[in-house]
């Protein structure tokens, strides 16, 4: 920290967390101490309200900006925005200025808080941008605090911004979460007066995301080209102990792993990100990091922070951080839970069942919006955590299918169907599990189990969409939740308003609603373990959509319907649609040839020259066996075992040269197809599968080799060695 500050922190320190938490940010505190009383007030009230900050106070609110920054050490800023790249962007600009007199000073206008303009031809655009047209503009998101980021010996000011383009469409991932916000909250409050409910000025979503990782000793991965080119081992044998003892999840953390975390932590606390829990997952090496839940854009812009902050740390600890979803074949892969609710400004949680869930119907109303939505566009959520990566994850053992369903527990499913056959005598208080130990308190039950197998489940008052990948920005899930949501709150509200309007009284026309919502999203509601194939056979029974790869999960953005959705909401426009179709395809093309490269030079500089090496001196020792056979007297019987090791590494490894020389065809087809979508479905068709066979034939290989022969690090080095 900087040598101002009274907190002196370190991995012993008995500091409480709460006497530095966020104080790295512009948060409430630092603005109440900063700016005049008027203009912070002023501030709150634009940032509550969602709105744009006026330019009249925008110059007071940068200068004690600045002034906070400069005391903690802070030289440079820079507005901190989310291109379409799925990470994070910046370009620092230094506060100092010079005088017509020469006169060296430090200024930052409210201009220069408001609106930046990075060169917007660098970064994907899909075809909204030409190359020539360079200008973008990133305006500044006041909903999430501005804070200060460590790097070399500096701090630098980093302010939470959108970015979009000359004309104004949007060039990141952040613009249209915002807007999706906007667009349920007016949804929701217009459903709220229809239920009788007054006074909600903004209804919000919240999101809080579990975070899954893997880290590996640096030395290794260095030495791995695929991981450090692609994210993810291309080759490697599995060792013979695995997860099979599930022996990792939740043991004791390593103390390397456990000073990583600690310092982790140290981090975000500073930057106000409210890390909560840390534990070992289920795959050797694999852990997990998990906040206290915040408002969605907050939520992402922490989420991509967390990332963030656990490479730096992770490199000067020695580690590698994987954030890739399967990085490891045979090993599970790691996940983003996004766990999602709405609420209103007012403080309900419009998920929460309350006591008694079947009389609370505003917790009823918002449910069937749920479900309906996820039932109307399950395609669209699946679309939304499409990628190569997810690819490999979904529908493993560790993951949910690329079937999205939603999980309510017994319970729900219970008040659910009373509610459609007209019961009127279901109860169901809160419930107890008494252990029968004097020494341990009887405890609440939940109303829900929980199914690690759904993809969209109900835990208690939110839902946890666990098909979001690990390396993917929350930002595009989390716009497409809300998007979906404000379509279904309207579908729900247009079919109340309609009853009352045939004579209904509001309470009769309420209730009918839900009946009729129950009733028709019977289809997504799936009790059962979605790892079965039973699961399968009901996706195809009730015509669930089940897209088992990226590009045909993309193309549900060609969809009239779709697109129109988005465009109705004022979240996407066509054009910015298309662009993002566009990307996400490019990018997908463009991750399996370098995939592809990689493994072809691996193949040709490590793996071929190590068997053929070592065939080379088992060959040699052969013959000189041969040559002594009959002298030492060895049997036939040993002669042809020795004889079938050699054949089995001449035959693998020729095997291997011909299955490379056809990747290098495959590779060099690629760009042979005229469309985006024809060179996607030829990766999944054909070069994927291929590169599965190589990998087959390779890992055989490994285990046939002797160990200092071989030059890549093992998966038992890996995942084994702290």
């Amino acid at each position: 920290m900087h040598k101002n500050k009274e907190v002196h922190l370190s991995s012993e320190s008995k500091v409480p967390v709460s006497a530095y938490y966020g104080s790295l940010t512009f948060d409430h505190k630092a603005m109440r101490a900063r700016l005049p009383k008027e203009v912070f007030a002023a501030l709150q009230d634009t940032i509550k309200a969602g709105k744009k900050i006026p330019e009249s106070i925008a110059g007071v609110v940068a200068h004690g900006m600045k002034e906070w920054a400069m005391e903690k050490g802070a030289t440079h800023y820079t507005h901190w925005f989310q291109p379409m790249t799925g990470s994070t962007a910046e370009k620092h600009d230094a506060f100092l200025s010079i005088d017509r007199d020469g006169t060296p000073i430090e200024r930052f206008s409210g201009e220069q808080l408001i609106q930046g303009e990075p060169d917007a031809s660098s970064f994907p655009s899909g075809g909204m941008r030409t190359t020539f047209e360079a200008r973008g503009y990133t305006a500044w998101d006041p909903s999430s605090p501005a804070f200060l980021m460590k790097g070399g010996n500096n701090l630098t000011l980093c302010i939470p911004t959108v970015f979009i383009s000359y004309h104004g469409e949007a060039l990141d991932s952040k613009t249209p979460l915002l807007r999706s916000m906007d667009a349920v909250s007016k949804s929701a409050i217009r459903l709220l007066e229809i239920l009788g409910v007054n006074g909600v000025t903004r209804v919000k979503t919240f999101a809080g995301c579990e975070q899954e990782y893997f880290l590996i000793d640096k030395k290794f991965y260095i030495q791995r080209p695929d991981l450090v080119m692609t994210g993810r081992t291309l080759l490697g044998a599995l060792p013979p102990k695995g997860q099979q003892l599930e022996d990792h999840y939740f043991g004791s953390i390593p103390d390397r792993v456990l000073e990583f975390m600690q310092d982790v932590e140290q981090e975000l606390y500073l930057l106000g990100i409210p890390a909560k829990t840390r534990h070992n997952e289920v795959a050797p090496h694999q852990f997990e990091i998990a906040p206290i839940f915040e408002e969605a854009n907050v939520a992402a812009d922490h989420n991509l922070l967390t990332m963030e902050v656990m490479r730096k740390v992770a490199d000067k600890k020695g580690f590698a951080l994987l954030l890739f979803e399967k990085p490891f074949a045979g090993i599970n892969g790691s996940g983003k839970h996004n766990n999602w609710s709405i609420g209103t400004n007012t403080g309900i949680n419009l998920l929460d069942p309350g006591d008694t869930p079947e009389e609370n119907i505003q917790f009823l109303v918002f449910l069937v919006a749920v479900l309906k939505g996820v039932l109307k566009r399950s395609d669209v959520l699946r679309m939304s955590i499409a990628s190569i990566g997810n690819d490999h994850r979904l529908g493993a053992n560790e993951a949910p299918p690329a079937v999205v369903t939603v999980f309510l527990g017994e319970l729900l499913e219970n008040v659910l169907d009373a509610i459609e056959s007209g019961k009127t005598d279901l109860k169901t208080e809160k419930q107890f599990l008494d252990l029968g130990l004097s020494q341990v308190p009887s405890l609440n039950k939940d109303y829900t189990d929980r199914n690690r197998t759904s993809p969209f489940a109900f835990t208690g008052n939110k839902f946890e969409f666990r098909a979001v990948g690990s390396s993917q920005s929350p930002s595009v899930p989390n716009m497409v939740l809300n998007t979906l949501m404000a379509e279904a709150i309207d579908d729900v509200a247009d079919a109340i308003e309609a009853k009352i309007a045939a004579g209904k009284d509001r309470s009769s026309a309420i209730l009918e609603a839900i009946r009729e919502g129950i009733t028709a999203t019977k289809a997504i509601r799936y009790p059962g373990d979605n790892y079965s194939e039973a699961l399968q056979i009901a996706a195809k029974e009730r015509g669930l959509p089940n897209m088992k790869n990226t590009p045909q999960a993309l193309r549900t953005l060609e969809k009239a319907d779709v697109r129109a959705m988005f465009v109705k909401y004022g979240v996407l426009s066509e054009e910015e649609i298309h662009s993002r179709l566009h990307i996400r395809l490019e990018r997908y093309i463009k991750g399996i040839d370098i995939e592809a490269r990689t493994l072809q030079l691996m193949l040709k500089t490590i793996v071929i020259p190590d068997v053929s090496e070592y065939q080379g001196d088992i060959g040699s020792s052969f013959n000189n066996l041969l040559a002594a056979a009959e002298s030492i007297g060895l049997s036939d019987a040993a002669i042809g075992s020795q004889a079938k090791y050699l054949k089995d590494l001449a035959e693998g490894l020729s095997e291997l040269i011909d299955l490379a020389a056809e990747l290098d065809e495959l590779v060099e087809k690629i760009e042979s197809f005229a469309t985006e979508f024809e060179k996607a479905d030829f990766c999944v068709e054909t070069l994927l599968p291929h590169m599965v066979k190589v990998r087959e034939v390779a890992d055989k290989l490994e285990l046939l080799v002797d160990r200092s022969r071989w030059q890549l690090p093992t998966y038992l080095e890996m995942l084994f060695e702290h």
